[in-house]
């Protein structure tokens, strides 16, 4: 029979991977209430503005707080408000919303074409609500190969700034990391910026020091009150045009339905310049695309959808950064920590870092010790961490494990994992439709690790966090029996993936990337510029139209992405005007890059 020990140190590899339990927490609820947010069911069956944004996330949010200054704007959004959720404004309740897979959770779960199972965020504030927050501009280089002016640029992340991001604090485990990626030699030390820098550094975070966490939501208090309204729970079924032959599609308008699943139709005010905006994501975007008649024409009709433009590119080029992880068990206890500090390698990778003790491991009602305890994302109940096999989870299966969990010492959960991802990617893959429900998940395929670069890259990366970990900046935080390749094999065994697995996981750390592959939902693709937008981010080949969101993307910017797609909807100085990125002329009524 295993001793104590030996149990404790199988168990200690369900928490490899817990920062995706963690980075779901969101902050607490501060009883917000705008009062130009309400329910999709209050909306008038039609109605007239002067731009209409499907999609109220990380940019859609910005996007209508800066256009409310000068228009009449409606923001559409698919979920609910983050204020209203107490799972989502209690952080300890964050495992209750990942492991909610019911039709208005605000984490709408999908699995991709490759078995890496993912999370796509459906709830006001997008992404900023279930990620990590971390906060990180883009690097300069970045911001000049997309054609965007740096300072114009530096002056919009600063506006989402003076909101949303913070200096965090480190505790012991961060502060070992930091000094052990320096030990490492990933250096210079550059210490706490928002700013892209290589070397190590403490980047910024949307927590505040009390812990609360700030999104893309908030944003919505820079709007003007009587030149927005926000409808939650509107679920946008497809985008109208006007076709006339000869002439090019125009959009006029959008058709959606509330949670009673009535219909209701918003059109744009007659007025030059006045558009729809799409911003609903990497999946979001390109899908409703190809549901209102812009895609791939072949794909298209085998739905029986009509066809408005012929656009193959729609879908195109979707990309996920891979993430790999290895977990760390600590005989010292650790501060609960999000991605805190970043090591930005010359190899083409980023080294970050999550923490904790008894992550998600609490029992399920408040003061109540007989209720069973709630393991988070290392839950049987959940998706990605689950300590059963997706293919495994029957109910017995899973109140086995359930059971057999609850016995276990919360030492056994007490560490932290050290991540690597890498920029990019350079690996693309595509989208399509399922079928034609806008609240179905549509199927994706990143080919994670298809270009050999992005392997070399990740292969480079777990060899600097091997470092890290025999590093003397983090010996506290170490069992001296565990080798690295114990290490290796503790992570490779946790089921992260639905991908096979192989014998040599330890031994080649090609194959360690390609089977323990996870997600750090940095998706992007599918409307891509130069292909699917121009420029301007307006959708080729039709009027009235943009995309404004990391469907957009090429790469991701920076280590992440959110703090540059909130810039995308914040206003420049006054002398400036537009917003940057698809930047928008309040004065000219009209977008324009700002160059």
């Amino acid at each position: 029979m295993a001793s104590d020990m030996d149990t404790t140190r199988a168990v200690a590899i369900i928490v490899a991977t817990s920062f995706l339990a963690a980075v779901a927490c969101v902050r607490t609820a501060r009883g917000v209430e705008y009062t130009f947010m309400k329910d999709a069911v209050q909306a008038p069956q039609v109605s007239y503005y002067d731009y209409i944004i499907v999609g109220g996330g990380t940019a859609g949010c910005p996007l209508a707080a800066t256009l409310s200054q000068r228009f009449r704007v409606l923001l559409l959004e698919r979920g609910g408000s983050p204020y209203d959720d107490e799972r989502i404004g209690n952080m300890t309740r964050f495992a209750d919303t990942l492991s909610d897979t019911s039709p208005g959770s605000p984490a709408q779960r999908f699995v991709s074409e490759d078995g890496v199972i993912n999370s796509r965020p459906r709830v006001l504030g997008g992404g900023s609500c279930i990620n990590a927050g971390f906060y990180t501009r883009a690097s300069d280089e970045y911001v000049r190969d997309v054609g965007w002016d740096l300072e114009a640029t530096t002056a919009a992340y600063r506006w989402v700034e003076d909101a949303v991001a913070f200096q965090p604090e480190l505790g012991p485990w961060q502060a070992a990391l930091e000094r052990g990626l320096l030990e490492a030699g990933i250096a210079p030390q550059n210490g706490f910026t928002f700013d892209h820098l290589g070397g190590t550094k403490v980047g910024g975070s949307i927590f505040d020091a009390e812990g609360r966490r700030h999104t893309a939501a908030d944003l919505l208090r820079y709007a003007r009150a009587d030149g927005l309204d926000v409808m939650l729970r509107a679920r946008v079924a497809k985008i109208l045009f006007n076709v006339r032959a000869g002439s090019r599609p125009v959009a006029h308008g959008v058709v959606f339905h509330d949670s009673q699943d009535q219909m209701h139709k918003a059109y744009l005010s007659n007025g030059h310049g006045n558009e729809i905006i799409l911003s609903a994501g990497a999946m979001g975007s390109p899908q409703l695309l190809m549901l209102s008649g812009v895609g791939p024409a072949d794909h298209l009709r085998s739905f029986g959808i009509t066809l408005v433009l012929n656009q193959p590119a729609v879908g195109q080029g979707m990309a996920d950064n891979p993430m790999n992880a290895i977990y760390v068990p600590s005989p010292s206890p650790v501060e609960v920590s999000l991605i805190q500090v970043v090591g930005i390698t010359e190899v083409g990778s980023y080294i970050e870092g999550a923490s904790g003790a008894n992550w998600g491991i609490r029992r399920s009602g408040s003061g109540d010790n007989n209720q069973p305890r709630n393991f988070g994302m290392f839950s049987p109940q959940t998706g990605q961490l689950a300590t059963v096999p997706p293919n495994q989870r029957t109910p017995e299966a899973i109140a086995r494990a359930a059971e057999a969990m609850s016995q276990l010492d919360g030492s056994a959960f007490r560490g932290g994992f050290i991540l690597e991802k890498i920029l990019g990617p350079l690996s693309t893959g595509h989208l399509e439709l399922r079928n034609r429900n806008p609240d179905d998940n549509p199927s994706v395929t990143f080919n994670y690790f298809a270009h050999p670069e992005d392997l070399r890259r990740c292969v480079a990366g777990v060899s600097i966090i091997e470092r890290v970990i025999q590093s003397k900046a983090f010996v506290n935080f170490t069992y001296p029996y565990f080798s690295v390749e114990t290490l290796l094999n503790m992570t490779a065994g946790f089921p992260v993936n639905l991908r096979p697995r192989h014998d040599n996981d330890s031994k080649s750390l090609e194959q360690f990337c390609k089977d323990t592959v996870m997600t750090i939902w940095h998706y992007h693709g599918g409307c891509l510029v130069g292909r699917v937008v121009d420029t301007e981010y307006r959708v080729i080949g039709v009027d009235a139209l943009r995309v404004i969101d990391g469907s957009t993307f090429n790469a991701s910017p920076g280590t992440n992405p959110q703090a540059t797609v909130m810039m995308l909807g914040s206003p420049l100085p006054k002398e400036s005007c537009p917003v940057t990125g698809p930047s928008l002329s309040l004065k000219n009524q009209e977008f324009r890059s700002v160059k």
